[in-house]
């Protein structure tokens, strides 16, 4: 399955999102009013079955189909958690797709993202004691943990992401008690965000490149200018902002060198450190 069919199957889950948001039921305790039940028990008729002051006082027979104690199905709420969970697919979809797919095209990353905000926000919403937040940030810092510590590390702006997607999925499983407008405004605030961050004319980026440099006679200061030019047309950059001169081996003539630039509009480059192959883990 392709990226573009994933993007499909997610704006359709989107949609029916909206829908059921639209058809909600309204309940028996909505559609009650005090008042109109006041004037029907005015009538001489039946008037003390009528006088009815609270939807409570009806007595509705429970009709909610149960198995082994436990109740098998609660419209309200599966709708409340069919909504939030397409909202919240929806919000990590935006982030993954527009931000970080559009600069580093890695699709295993994009699953891993999309899983860990469908299984994080399932795990929040459907703990019932909210209170446990303690544990929450702990089991997270556990989670950050087994990530960090593998053989194979993950890059900065993978685990960034990564945190962002797991943090916008607890906010929108912990926010029961919130309004749709106040959660929309939320991960809007979010979005936003994260738009002028990623937005370049905003915020220039300067990456840099290793470089082991073989004409060792040109690390020397008074040379710092011809070292440039001859990086820019060995590298093919327009413009090299400064260098640095790190390790130095006089046996083979060499030195390694770390370049300074800025990558034009729409290129990318997630490999500038690796220097072995036993480094490059995409």
């Amino acid at each position: 399955m392709n990226i573009k069919r994933i993007s499909t199957m997610i704006l359709s889950l989107a949609m029916l999102s909206v829908g059921l948001f639209f058809v909600q039921p309204v309940s028996a305790q909505e559609n009650f009013d005090a008042d109109i039940a006041a004037e029907y028990s005015e009538g001489d008729v039946n008037s003390e079955v009528m006088a009815i002051s609270s939807p409570e006082e009806l007595n509705y027979e429970d009709v909610t189909p149960k198995f082994l104690g436990a109740e098998l199905y609660e419209q309200d709420s599966l709708l409340n958690l069919l909504i939030r969970f397409a909202f919240n697919v929806l919000v990590s979809w935006i982030i993954v797709q527009f931000f970080y797919y559009r600069k580093s095209p890695r699709r295993d990353y994009y699953v891993t993202f999309m899983l860990f905000s469908a299984v994080m926000f399932l795990l929040i919403f459907m703990m019932e004691n909210v209170s446990m937040t303690m544990g929450i940030m702990l089991g997270l810092f556990a989670i950050f943990g087994v990530i960090r510590y593998r053989t194979e590390t993950v890059p900065i702006r993978e685990m960034t992401y990564l945190f962002v997607i797991i943090g916008t999925s607890v906010i929108n499983g912990l926010s029961l008690n919130m309004t749709y407008t106040n959660l929309l405004v939320a991960n809007a605030m979010l979005l936003l965000l994260m738009a002028l961050l990623e937005n370049r004319s905003l915020l220039k980026h300067q990456t840099t490149k290793l470089v082991l440099y073989d004409k060792i006679e040109m690390i020397v200061p008074e040379k710092r200018e011809e070292l440039i030019a001859d990086l820019q047309q060995r590298l093919g950059i327009t413009k090299i902002d400064k260098v640095e001169i790190g390790h130095v081996d006089f046996l083979r003539d060499v030195a390694f060198v770390k370049v300074y630039y800025h990558l034009a509009k729409g290129e990318t480059n997630t490999i500038n450190q690796v220097t072995k192959m036993n480094q490059y883990n995409g």
